[in-house]
């Protein structure tokens, strides 16, 4: 019993984490003027409706993609939100580390289900994998586009420079409608 009492804890540890993300802003955006962008939970939401979405287009898991996307920014509850610019100074802890230390306490079957959910996400190279990183800069393409249209003209190297890094074709199909709308 005590070691099923101490597993509960530390999924809710785990889980009130992820609260964390509701609150943190995705602080990419501030560099380009955006005072109040939406936080990284907004983003994480839409990127798995979008992957979603994009697996349905490209005949793949739609279940899959959604669950690879509302995983993939898990970890900025504790490296935070760095844009791409930072990077450039920063070396990070890899996302599948960061996971791994987030879990270190939960039951171990929710542990390694989720572990194996970043690890695919990081390092696969399934088509599902392909779709649910296009679903994350497709959503990044089309926030910038609302910033667009909220008056923020800095957006538009962020909106050109995700909107060439989609791969598949529904994601670039996407991407011509939202820009031609």
């Amino acid at each position: 019993m005590p070691d099923d009492d101490q597993h509960a804890k530390g999924a809710v540890s785990y889980l009130m984490e992820i609260g964390a993300l509701k609150r943190g802003k995705r602080s990419g955006w501030w560099i380009v003027g955006v005072k109040d962008p939406e936080t990284i939970a907004e983003h994480s939401f839409r990127v798995a409706v979008v992957g979603a979405v994009l697996a349905m287009m490209e005949e793949a898991d739609p279940a899959k993609v959604a669950l690879l996307c509302t995983f993939h920014d898990t970890q900025e509850t504790r490296v935070g939100d760095i844009p791409w610019i930072g990077r450039r100074y920063l070396t990070a802890a890899k996302n599948e580390d960061v996971t791994r230390e987030q879990l270190a306490d939960a039951p171990p079957a929710v542990a390694a289900g989720i572990q194996a959910v970043v690890d695919e996400y990081e390092n696969g190279d399934s088509l599902e994998v392909r779709i649910a990183h296009d679903a994350d800069m497709l959503e990044c393409m089309i926030q910038g586009l609302e910033y667009l249209e909220q008056g923020y003209s800095n957006a538009r190297e962020w909106v050109d420079s995700t909107r060439a890094k989609l791969k598949t074709a529904s994601a670039i199909e996407l991407a011509d409608a939202a820009q031609n709308m």
